[in-house]
């Protein structure tokens, strides 16, 4: 299978099963494109008068094209089916915790997926003790691993933040006689964030994701206090001085588009003339029938925006002023390997969420979801069927799938998002889907610019969208 697109001057092939990504000039663009169904001789009847070339020029492109065929770069066969459900094996082996420190919040966010941090339940706190023993679970079944993954998350984990530092000491403390390695986040929506929080985030926390949504006017139409007001003007100084702390310590300034801000290009734009410059946008997921979801209409205004955003950050990068996007972050030479193209994220087997009262889920979105509880951290995953089921769920598990040139990037899409669209893990969430593609020929185009320093950037204006809808 191959996948051919055209974006800022380049002409893009894509052999799906191979890797191989090749820029190519017109003419072997178009001969890629009818090598399969024609002959040598056809190809050159058709393409020598459209290119303005001789036979022979045409038939010497079709050989190198052949060759490329001959040498499994092209064209090449699906060798992975058969092995996508043998990878994740049947082990129960668990790298990673998502802890729901707080089932509160003190915004009050529209499109909260979580309800306002509630979860569709009761307000809670995670206690020092349950922190514990989720540790102790994630420890007792990590096997061989040395690396070990938690988020504090929400609701807003700073409203529980004793126990946070209690949970990173303790953490701490039991390392070197495991032998592992807890790597810390934080998800924040800023509010209470102090120097305190900026001190010991920067000295224990891997990470650190802060929620901001981008232009005033757009982060303060959903991102709201009980009593409705913005706090645009309450965490942007917070992150700043978070963010210019953080040094070379990795941090997100992440935020939600909606249907009110398809033009999502400028608050990106926004944020990084606030000075930040590790920065995700991502399309919000809800209920269709909410007056935030994405539609039909503004898809041809999202994929302008996305290339527009490449083409951006290619001239900045240019300029020695680089911004990174979390979705363009691509490594086309080294990974990720076969296992995560095929098996994705790893929910409900590797990767689980524990609420405040300990029981666990497949991830952070499944929470509140009673079908999809699957034990508690002391008694460990009970509800063995559904981890099955998850495990089951890889790319090759959703028959849509099938036929598209994305799917050893995507490994399948979230879960989490197919259950919510179609109230099946192994559904397809169709509209994520055409998002994610758009932005994976975004993310291959710039690294064919990159390898190509001499090459003109097209001439859009960042921003330039036209009417929102």
């Amino acid at each position: 299978m191959i996948h051919q697109y055209q974006l800022n001057g380049y002409n893009i092939v894509i052999d799906v099963y191979s890797g191989s990504v090749h820029v190519v000039d017109p003419l072997a663009y178009d001969v890629i494109a009818l090598y399969p169904a024609m002959t040598p001789e056809q190809i050159a009847d058709t393409l020598a008068p459209r290119h303005g070339v001789s036979r022979g020029d045409v038939l010497a492109c079709v050989g190198e094209v052949r060759a490329l065929q001959e040498n499994g770069q092209l064209y090449t066969e699906d060798t992975f089916a058969g092995k996508a459900g043998q990878l994740k094996g049947g082990g129960t082996i668990v790298k990673a915790l998502c802890l729901h420190v707080a089932h509160s919040c003190n915004l009050s966010c529209a499109y909260c997926f979580a309800g306002q941090g509630k979860y569709q339940g009761d307000r809670a706190l995670m206690s020092f003790e349950v922190g514990k023993q989720a540790l102790d679970f994630l420890i007792a079944n990590s096997g061989t691993r040395t690396n070990l993954e938690v988020d504090f998350f929400g609701g807003e984990p700073l409203l529980n933040w004793d126990v946070v530092k209690q949970l990173v000491a303790y953490g701490r403390s039991r390392e070197a006689a495991c032998g592992k390695h807890f790597r810390f986040t934080l998800t924040t929506n800023g509010v209470l964030v102090d120097d305190e929080v900026i001190d010991f985030c920067n000295r224990e926390m891997h990470n650190v994701v802060l929620s901001l949504d981008g232009r005033r006017e757009v982060h303060d139409r959903f991102r709201v206090d009980h009593a409705g007001r913005g706090s645009y003007d309450t965490v942007v100084p917070k992150f700043q001085r978070f963010a210019a702390a953080r040094g070379d310590r990795g941090y997100y300034i992440r935020g939600t588009f909606t249907h009110h801000n398809p033009d999502f290009l400028n608050d990106i734009l926004h944020m990084a003339e606030l000075g930040f410059t590790q920065l995700s946008m991502e399309p919000v997921v809800c209920a269709q029938e909410d007056p935030c979801a994405l539609t039909e209409r503004d898809l041809p205004v999202l994929f302008e925006q996305y290339e527009k955003l490449a083409i951006e950050m290619l001239r900045r990068e240019r300029e020695g002023r680089p911004i990174t996007f979390y979705h363009y972050m691509i490594d086309l030479a080294h990974g990720p390997c076969i296992y995560k193209r095929l098996s994705g994220c790893g929910s409900g087997t590797e990767y689980l969420a524990v609420t405040p009262w300990g029981e666990l889920f497949p991830c952070h979105q499944f929470v509140g979801e009673p079908a999809y509880s699957m034990g508690n951290v002391w008694d460990g995953v009970t509800n063995t069927a559904l981890r099955e089921q998850f495990r089951c769920c890889n790319v090759y598990s959703h028959p849509e799938c099938a036929d598209c040139w994305a799917k050893l990037y995507c490994s399948g899409g979230c879960a989490a998002n197919a259950f919510h669209a179609t109230g099946s893990i192994t559904g397809v969430y169709e509209y994520g889907c055409r998002l994610f593609r758009k932005r994976m020929e975004c993310a291959i185009m710039m690294q064919a610019a990159k390898s190509d320093p001499g090459g003109e950037l097209q001439s859009q204006t960042p921003g330039d969208s036209g009417e929102q809808p």
